[in-house]
């Protein structure tokens, strides 16, 4: 089993999802990572949100998922008790992971500023909402106030038109698809920042502060509209209509059962016969040409709107693949464990808790060697607490001591 992070060590010090899921990344890549959490635990044990909660046998789902792998132990970083235990943590340790805001930090002493003098060696890792930088850089925030909001995602994807004031029903932007679905996506390149740091610090000696924002990781995936948006200068970059485009075969089309097919032929030209032979498409002197169908988009638009709806899903997936353009189903959540790519590449695995308690979970998408990375189960609270503290040095006497004070939980 080929994990890349095998022998690093990562504390976290973080709560919610956006830098936790990048722990839990870096956790099944083989990081062994310590989570730090204070005696309340991190508040994402007991968050029930977006119709998302827990399985059958109470697991919150969130944290499972954004967890997975990891170490647990409570520490009041509140008191300097707590802070020194970290610190003996952190003297081993590879990277250091947060997403405290910077007067928790401060107050804590656990900020760049204090750690990097008694830890040179120790990358330090920084998830925030809007940058290490400018005069928002102390505020808080989450994925779908600032990644999905104020980044853009959201008004770029909800239809023009859309009524301003106070809204009615169906007249809200489109909110985010799922649960902490910037948060995921920021996580994902926070801990390729990580691991990029980890391969710096092991060929140059240079150790770095890394820092991904929801803001600038939603700039980052929006980034053609916003090139576009500056280059014409627009407050709002117009999403295209659905009849306005250049291509008819970069569309999504309505099949008789309600289902949907997603075509992507960018080469319009050089699929365009092919597919009209097998799909059925009369020939029609105003679509012979990309550049006719571009002046008569409106109604081959039309025309293969008429086409799709002739049939269900089942004809569509048996006539398009006999054509070499690109295509695929829309496909709903609940299908994906169906799919076959999805099992072949073990894209969802069973993380096995014992007891006849198991959860499907995603795979971190990054492969090594043909396999997909092992997920393990999310720790309870404090449950690697006491060895965590003996292997620090801390006798049974010691430990006692730090419960009685409220240190440990």
């Amino acid at each position: 089993m080929n994990q890349p992070l095998t022998g690093i060590r990562i504390v976290e010090v973080a709560m919610w999802a956006f830098v936790p899921a990048a722990g839990g990344i870096l956790s099944d890549m083989g990081a062994d990572v310590i989570k730090i959490e204070p005696p309340t635990g991190d508040p994402l044990r007991g968050l029930q949100t977006g119709g998302m909660g827990t399985d059958a046998h109470g697991s919150v789902l969130s944290w499972e998922n954004y967890n997975r792998g990891k170490r647990s132990i409570t520490l009041d970083l509140r008191q300097p008790a707590g802070v020194a235990v970290l610190y003996q943590l952190l003297a081993d340790a590879d990277v250091f992971l947060t997403n405290l805001l910077p007067a928790s930090r401060r107050r804590m002493g656990i900020d760049v500023e204090d750690l990097r003098p008694r830890f040179p060696n120790l990358i330090y890792a920084l998830g925030s909402a809007l940058g290490r930088h400018g005069e928002e850089s102390e505020k808080g925030g989450y994925d779908s106030i600032t990644f999905w909001a104020r980044g853009g995602i959201a008004s770029s994807i909800t239809p023009d038109g859309t009524p301003e004031g106070p809204p009615e029903a169906g007249d809200f932007p489109i909110g985010p698809p799922g649960a902490a679905f910037g948060d995921c996506a920021s996580a994902a390149m926070l801990a390729g920042g990580v691991a990029a740091a980890i391969a710096q610090r092991a060929i140059t000696g240079k150790v770095s502060v890394v820092d991904v924002s929801l803001l600038g990781a939603s700039m980052w995936l929006l980034q053609r509209g916003i090139t576009q948006a500056t280059i014409d200068n627009v407050p709002k970059y117009p999403r295209p209509k659905r009849e306005g485009g250049y291509n008819p075969l970069v569309n999504t089309y309505r099949t008789r059962d309600g289902r949907h097919v997603a075509l992507c032929m960018l080469q319009a030209q050089r699929y365009w016969p092919q597919f009209c032979a097998v799909a059925g498409l009369a020939p029609d002197p105003r679509f012979e040409t990309a550049a006719l169908r571009t002046k008569n988009i409106a109604a081959c638009i039309a025309a293969l709107d008429a086409l799709f709806a002739s049939k269900p899903l089942t004809e569509w997936r048996a006539i398009l693949a006999r054509q070499d353009g690109q295509w695929d189903v829309v496909q709903h959540v609940g299908e994906l464990k169906d799919d076959g790519q999805v099992q072949a590449n073990r894209y969802l695995q069973p993380v096995n808790y014992g007891a006849g308690r198991k959860l499907d979970m995603v795979s971190v998408p990054m492969q090594f060697d043909g396999a997909p990375l092992p997920a393990k189960p999310a720790p309870d609270l404090g449950a690697d607490s006491e060895t965590i503290l003996t292997t620090l040095g801390y006798n049974e006497q010691a430990i006692i001591d730090l419960k009685i004070a409220g240190i440990v939980f």
